[in-house]
């Protein structure tokens, strides 16, 4: 049995402290707020998206980052392990829309407490308000901490999860960074990711607050397609967000650095062109001594109609009677590729997790052991891996973790 010390108690610090503490070692999780979990306790708007309900082989399209590093953590411990974790430890489970797994009673804090509920249950100890100055490394091996009031802990094994860079209110300030850095580690550049985009349009801000379900998404450089999706969003006061928005930004976050993206909303997306034509020529039909404004206005939320009005080039007063086809294909066209230009992304304020991290190439990927250090090992997000949404971030947390408890001698 050894000793075993894992600075952080989020998801992946938790899981990791379960699994050794199970696998007999003494555990020492040392977090440095007054309660653990504080970032697993806002993530999925307080629900807690847990994982997705997949096959571990469809986990590996939604990592943006270095998918293949985690080819042993997903085998070894996929999403059916982490369900069964946590129906097994009381929580019971649901999937809803794209395979998204929530615990039933919708709280976040079910998963916080069942993770607490099996550490204390295995033997592990929570060291709250414990924050850590620096590793200790002796010979080429890790062999404790030094803490920030100056105290040394020693340990046979020494777990680094710390967290990224994003949501710093709850303790993610990159101190892991630091600690990989200090011994020796390639950090690759930190990003924000998972986050708002900004826009360049007037009429975005306009829109603030309104919701958009079924929409379709298509990000542009130049006439290449960066990116596609179906989904959620909703437009803010210096852009757009949501579910859909936030996996984009994983997608494109890179190519930002090249300059603005062009991008357009598909605000019917069940209708093909010319079934688009066939409906709206129906409104037309029933309208046709009508105004243009008040005819058209079945077609969008309320909030919508303006700036449509507006980008489609017809006259608001106009009565259908004589739009011509020209215009009526147009506006149409406006419907199916709603314009906005992309300029920026979100800050790490607003980012769910960072892009980058402690370079996988000097982690072993069936161990999550440093290459450089013995004895330490790196988990979760400190990593350079990230994915879009829908679990996939909370599974890299519990399958990095896993590895890590299992190697431990």
């Amino acid at each position: 049995m050894s000793k075993v010390l894992i600075i952080g108690g989020g998801a992946a610090g938790m899981m990791a402290g379960v699994h050794a503490a199970r696998a007999g070692h003494e555990v020492h999780i040392l977090e440095k707020n007054e309660k653990s979990g504080k970032k697993l306790y806002i993530t999925g708007k307080g629900r807690c998206n847990v994982t997705n309900n997949c096959a571990p082989e469809e986990l590996f399209p939604a990592v943006m980052s270095n998918p293949k590093f985690l080819y042993s953590a997903f085998y070894t411990y996929g999403p059916q392990d982490v369900m069964t974790f946590f129906e097994d430890a009381g929580v019971p489970l649901k999937t809803e829309r794209g395979n998204r797994v929530f615990p039933q009673s919708d709280h976040s804090s079910d998963i916080i407490k069942a993770l607490e509920r099996e550490l204390k249950k295995a033997g592990a100890v929570i060291h709250l308000h414990t924050a850590v100055k620096d590793l200790v490394c002796r010979d080429g091996k890790a062999s404790g901490v030094k803490l920030i009031d100056g105290r040394e802990m020693d340990g046979d094994s020494v777990i680094v999860a710390t967290g990224g860079y994003s949501y710093q209110a709850t303790g993610s300030t990159g101190d892991g960074y630091r600690f990989a850095k200090e011994t020796g580690h390639k950090v690759t550049e930190i990003a924000p990711s998972l986050v708002p985009l900004k826009t360049k349009e007037d009429y975005i801000p306009r829109l603030q607050g309104l919701s958009l379900k079924n929409t379709g998404l298509t990000i542009k450089s130049g006439k290449k397609v960066l990116y596609q999706d179906f989904g959620e969003m909703m437009f803010t006061h210096f852009g757009v967000t949501g579910p859909m928005i936030l996996s984009a930004s994983a997608h494109i976050g890179r190519k930002m650095e090249k300059g603005e993206l062009k991008a357009s909303l598909d605000l019917k997306p069940a209708l093909s062109p010319e079934q688009l034509d066939a409906r709206v020529l129906r409104e037309f039909e029933a309208g046709q001594n009508k105004q243009f404004k008040n005819v058209i206005s079945v077609l969008f939320p309320a909030s919508l109609t303006p700036v449509m009005l507006e980008l489609g080039g017809i006259p608001a007063e106009k009565k259908i009677h004589d739009i011509s086809r020209e215009e009526r294909l147009h506006f149409e066209e406006i419907i199916k590729a709603f314009p906005f230009t992309i300029t920026g992304m979100g800050e790490f304020k607003e980012a769910i997790i960072t892009r980058g991290g402690v370079s996988v190439k000097e982690i072993e990927p069936g161990t999550m052991e440093s290459r450089r250090i013995k004895n330490l090992y790196f988990i979760g997000e400190v990593l350079d891996l990230d994915g879009v949404t829908g679990g996939f971030n909370l599974q890299i947390a519990w399958s990095t973790a896993y590895l890590a408890a299992q190697a431990i001698q």
